[in-house]
């Protein structure tokens, strides 16, 4: 089974599609028995998501959008 840190380093490829079958199946093997790893992962979905819906000139066109992004983030947990 993978150590948390291995999952970790696999993350981006394994939300990419750009594993093998047999390191895809490691990496659900452990998200199978981590909650840490499972919340990680569904983090780093809902990162992708947002930056994939955001325009690529809206943080450019305002410099505090991430420092928004984060006092909002900080109010939801």
């Amino acid at each position: 089974m993978l150590t948390c840190k291995e999952q970790v380093a696999r993350s981006s490829d394994y939300l990419d599609g750009q594993l093998s079958f047999r390191q895809t199946l490691r990496v659900r093997h452990h998200l199978m028995f981590c909650a840490n790893c499972r919340r990680f992962i569904s983090q780093l979905r809902l990162i992708q998501a947002t930056l994939r819906t955001m325009k690529s000139d809206t943080a450019a066109a305002d410099p505090s959008f991430a420092e928004r992004l984060a006092t909002r983030r900080r109010r939801e947990l």
